[in-house]
């Protein structure tokens, strides 16, 4: 799948895969985008990003809490080596941070580098073995990071923090890209999903270094989410299909039976949204994209005990290609993303917290820098690193900036 997900990449999505080719060209779905929305929800946004109009619905939850003078709660930190969007930020076991792959106006990157929160700056690592966008980085049990997918690829590699190196390891079962990649309970790695990719899901030992196949999805998807819940199963939501049709349907992964079921369905349709595992074990799912390309600012509660999706309090702006992170206190700092159509291509910097004990986002304050497709990771001192990203799409603008919250 390109880089700009349900509506990026020239040419024609592969009728039987759904992927779309990337490249630095504007595709020609950016000209009927108006038109999608003039015929498919007849609203948007205004020109702050707050939602406005049919296309943002009524409120499902609590309005949120508008800011009033609000506090600088991100703030500068050292700047990249490189400018990067599309890439992965891992949280390493010493505390350090992986930032791999992405793209920028050079094309797909191979290159890689950690962050130190004790010093507050980059500093180039190992290189991968293949340039990456829409990859997937995952900590495993063993303190190595395994890597796999992206455009156009099947190959996986794992990165050794002990000697800052990437070394290949076994071939996916198919190309994915825009994929989930979730750490099991058993330490295996579930992938499921992603432009390219089979129907089915498979599994990666680390034991091994292989991949299997295990259960058939119930259906396909482009850029879904997926959750590791505290019973063990994995809770899939969303995505797009091979006609770039959202939906709103979910499923649950068993690693006990290695089977795929349909669970009940989020109240409106979603992809390139982001899923958040709750301290009380609930899914906070929030923004993306529906079926007619608006952006969302709705949210919505998946509760395991029923399997079943709520309404959460509304936010008070919309995004697409967001972060939304777990904090320390319980809280989900929700932060940046893709704005449509305001105009095509551009970023915000509002950010916000959802609280579960009242159901509602406030707006305490902005990013230094408006980014969508860049990476939001907890460190171990309970700030949130902030990474790269996109400013706007035409011309392309690439950050290598990085911000910390509080």
């Amino acid at each position: 799948m390109g880089r700009f997900g349900k509506f990026g990449g020239p040419g024609t999505p592969r009728s039987d895969q759904g992927e779309v080719p990337m490249t630095h060209q504007v595709s020609a779905l950016w000209l009927l985008l108006p038109l999608i929305l003039l015929v498919g929800c007849g609203g948007g946004t205004g020109t702050s990003g707050l939602p406005t109009g049919p296309s943002a619905g009524p409120p499902p939850g609590p309005a949120p809490v508008p800011p009033s003078n609000p506090p600088v709660i991100f703030h500068a930190t050292g700047s990249m080596g490189t400018q990067r969007a599309g890439h992965t930020a891992t949280l390493l076991a010493d505390g350090r941070v992986l930032i791999a792959g992405g793209f920028n106006n050079s094309g797909n990157l191979a290159t890689a580098e950690i962050y130190d929160p004790a010093t507050g700056t980059f500093t180039s690592t190992g290189t991968m073995t293949a340039p990456r966008e829409s990859h997937t980085a995952t900590l495993l049990n063993n303190g190595q990071v395994l890597i796999a997918g992206g455009d156009g690829l099947n190959t996986a590699e794992l990165f050794d923090p002990a000697s800052g190196t990437f070394t290949a390891t076994g071939s996916m079962t198919g190309v994915r890209s825009q994929h989930t990649a979730t750490l099991l309970k058993n330490g295996k790695v579930l992938l499921a999903g992603g432009g390219g990719a089979p129907l089915t899901g498979e599994l990666f030992g680390p034991a091994t270094g292989t991949f299997t196949a295990t259960g058939t999805m119930t259906q396909f998807r482009v850029a879904p989410t997926a959750t590791l819940l505290n019973n063990g199963t994995v809770l899939i939501t969303g995505g797009y299909d091979a006609d770039l049709e959202s939906f709103a349907t979910a499923e649950l992964y068993n690693p006990a039976t290695g089977i795929f079921t349909a669970t009940g369905d989020m109240t409106q349709t979603r992809s390139e949204h982001v899923a958040t595992l709750l301290n009380d074990g609930k899914v906070l799912v929030t923004g993306g994209i529906d079926t007619s390309g608006a952006t969302l600012a709705t949210a919505e509660l998946f509760d395991p005990a029923t399997g079943s999706f709520s309404p959460a309090g509304v936010m008070g702006a919309v995004h697409d290609f967001h972060t939304a992170t777990l904090l320390s206190d319980g809280t989900v700092l929700v932060a940046g993303g893709f704005v449509f159509p305001n105009p095509p291509g551009d970023a915000s910097a509002i950010a916000e917290i959802y609280d579960p004990t009242t159901n509602r986002f406030s707006i305490p304050g902005s990013l230094v820098a408006a980014r969508y497709l860049h990476t939001a990771t907890r460190l171990n001192n309970g700030q949130v690193l902030v990474t790269g990203g996109l400013i706007k799409e035409n011309p392309e603008v690439v950050l290598n900036s990085a911000e910390l919250y509080k």
